[in-house]
């Protein structure tokens, strides 16, 4: 019986829309890549007109300098917060570019030059020793000889004599294999081959860096969202989207995610919407990524425990699960929070929420 995927990748997802901007594009394509700067552009940023939906939000000019960046043959490094969906925007460009994202680095997993570059059928090396037929390529490997991106996830969790082993990659383009002679011990980059790597700035002193390395990466910094606005439909957007992948069919009443949206917006800039400063909360990261998730398991509670019916009490319970993990102090600065910004709000909805103050 054929399963349901939990999650597509994104030349998947969006197909369709992928295929007709290839159809469409009319602009110098990169070599080895299957569209050009613009379309991908167009991909990730959405164009109405055209029918390509916004797939991420961020100031204007990044997603083209992070594009640009990728054309020049540079590695591309995306640096920010944890939530920030800095791996989805690295799905988003190297499935447009390369139309396949599934080849991934995990650098918090890698502890071996094997795991980075290429290992070896035992079995074959037996038999007829080191050759060829023996290689077990890695991501990074198969990105070079298939010409296509590889995302190298959390990259500041690799440690640095690994992250040393990318330099030659991104110099020189080529791997040496010295158990292999002649040719079939250098494997050089076929065209479309780059590195688009994240990092969470949380993460900057697991395994500093080699400068070498930095050198050879353009940095971006990817920033939360700033507009309520735009956080709002992201919110409502993905929930939706993971709500009909779940079979739940329930949709968030506009002041739920007003509320929740608002309460995220606020513990996270330290500042609430009228322009007071307020609590921020140590322990957790109230990302507009980790808000989609409270949003959904409120939906998921409704469907299956309250006849669809979604609650302020169901909300206040999801947002302290979110809001409150190992640091004590946040209590008191959520205590706080409601009672200086929550408390004082009008509207019945507002009042709603803050009568389940006493669960904090």
């Amino acid at each position: 019986m054929s399963r349901q995927k939990q999650k597509l990748p994104a030349e998947l997802e969006f197909r369709g829309e992928l295929e007709r901007l290839r159809k469409q594009d009319r602009h110098p394509v990169p070599p080895g890549w299957q569209m050009s700067p613009v379309a991908v552009e167009t991909f990730v940023e959405g164009d109405e007109s055209l029918g390509i939906a916004r797939k991420f939000v961020c100031a204007p000019g990044v997603v083209k300098r992070i594009v640009v960046a990728l054309c020049t043959n540079r590695g591309a490094l995306l640096v920010g917060e944890p939530g920030t969906a800095k791996s989805w925007l690295s799905e988003l460009i190297t499935a447009a570019v390369s139309g396949d994202s599934s080849l991934i680095i995990q650098g918090g997993a890698v502890s071996s030059v094997a795991q980075l570059l290429y290992s070896w059928n035992e079995a074959i090396v037996r038999d007829r020793g080191p050759c060829p037929e023996a290689l077990i390529p890695s991501p990074m490997l198969r990105g070079m000889q298939q010409g296509r991106f590889v995302r190298f996830e959390e990259i500041a969790r690799c440690p640095q004599p690994l992250q040393d082993s990318v330099l030659a990659l991104l110099s020189d383009r080529v791997i040496t294999i010295p158990e292999l002679e002649g040719e079939a011990g250098v494997i050089y980059a076929s065209e479309g081959f780059n590195v688009i790597a994240t990092s969470n700035s949380v993460d900057e002193g697991v395994n500093r860096m080699s400068a070498a390395l930095k050198r050879r990466m353009n940095f971006e910094t990817i920033q939360p969202i700033n507009h309520i606005e735009d956080e709002l439909d992201v919110v409502i957007r993905e929930t939706d989207k993971l709500n009909r992948k779940g079979g739940v069919d329930v949709s968030l009443p506009p002041e739920i995610t007003e509320m929740l949206v608002t309460i995220f917006h606020e513990l996270r800039t330290g500042q609430s919407l009228s322009g007071r400063s307020t609590d921020r909360l140590a322990g957790a990261a109230m990302s507009t990524a980790e808000a989609v998730n409270v949003a959904h398991a409120v939906c998921v509670n409704a469907f299956y425990y309250s006849d669809g019916a979604v609650t302020a009490e169901s909300l206040m319970h999801f947002i302290l699960g979110s809001a409150l993990k190992d640091h004590p102090e946040d209590r008191r600065r959520l205590r706080h929070y409601f009672d200086t910004e929550i408390g004082e709000r009008s509207g019945s909805h507002w009042q709603d929420l803050y009568a389940h103050r006493g669960l904090i």
